[in-house]
């Protein structure tokens, strides 16, 4: 007897419980209804890949702003994978985005879906590396990439009349081939200066390592490594203290990642040219209202690079980015 009216007490409470639960459900619906979300803008955003802090800074600077004047930031994650990009993008698209914030996974794959996106009046803003079609784009925001590449190179031949170089590349990315680019026409005329290989990484760890290790397995014959980016320098660096080359390899990269500092300050890389992804996320937060209210922006906004050496790297701190 005892135990059926203990029952039935947990049966009267449980239906009290998904009463009130239904009515407090209907209470928060009918007040979300009644809020006015037409004064809000909702921001989508998709990164290359969000394995990299250059990217979350960026992120972090945009979505202050966005949150700062009352509006919603999306944020998506492609992994590196263009086709997941852009059913991301179309999924931002249809959720009613009014501005699109992105660095393309491959700078000649996306037309089609930003062509989608402007037919729907949605403003397009660029950051880090270019797309293709240009035209479909409202503002551009980078870092200088070819003069980034350029000063590698040119640093490298100040210090050196022969070398044997392998490049760590990423040749789907615009930034990447630019940088490539200027470091090859840094090194251009200098007959003592040769490419003995050039290698896909993605500009990511996990894999400029391996690749660095099957290189050094392979017998190729070198003495300098450029990579396109820090997080493929940090790669490359521990793959050559891995078998003991890093007093005959000199490593250069791009970013000046706190990571790539810290090796420049040990002797364990010889340079980089500093990005500052705060002024990018920060021009693209301004451009981003600048366009939602009207008003003109530049077709391209170029961040400057800096080169950082062992000489003058205790003047950028190593905790952070720059």
């Amino acid at each position: 007897m005892k135990k059926n009216r203990y029952l039935l007490s947990v049966i009267v409470l449980a239906i009290w419980i998904a009463v009130i639960a239904f009515f407090l459900m209907i209470l928060k619906q009918n007040h979300f209804e009644m809020l006015d979300f037409s004064d809000r803008h909702l921001v989508g955003a998709s990164y290359m890949t969000m394995n990299n802090e250059f990217y979350k800074i960026v992120s972090e600077e945009i979505s202050q702003k966005v949150e700062a004047e009352g509006d919603q930031l999306i944020l998506r994650d492609p992994a590196l994978s263009v086709d997941r990009q852009i059913e991301q993008i179309k999924e931002m698209l249809d959720m009613g985005i009014d501005v699109l914030v992105l660095t393309p996974v491959d700078w000649e794959s996306l037309t089609d879906v930003l062509t989608e996106a402007k037919e729907k009046g949605v403003y397009i803003v660029v950051v880090d590396s270019n797309v293709k079609e240009s035209a479909l784009v409202d503002c551009t925001i980078t870092s200088d990439n070819y003069a980034a590449g350029k000063m590698i190179g040119e640093y490298l031949v100040s210090q050196k009349q022969e070398a044997k170089v392998v490049l760590m590349e990423h040749s789907t990315a615009k930034s990447g081939k630019d940088r490539i680019k200027g470091f090859l026409d840094a090194i251009k005329g200098y007959d003592g200066i040769e490419i003995v290989d050039r290698v896909e990484c993605e500009g990511q760890l996990e894999i400029a390592m391996p690749k660095m290790k099957e290189i050094i397995e392979s017998g190729t014959r070198f003495d300098q490594v450029f990579c396109l980016n820090d997080l493929a320098s940090v790669g490359v660096v521990a793959a050559l203290d891995e078998k003991n080359m890093l007093d005959k390899v000199d490593v250069y990269g791009v970013d000046a990642s706190p990571d790539a500092k810290a090796l420049i300050k040990e002797g364990m890389m010889k340079a980089t040219a500093a990005q500052f992804p705060s002024r990018i996320g920060k021009a693209a937060a301004e451009k981003i209202y600048d366009l939602l209210q009207g008003k003109s922006v530049e077709d391209y906004i170029y961040i400057p690079v800096e080169l950082v050496e062992q000489s003058n790297v205790d003047t950028y701190s190593v905790e952070r980015w720059q």
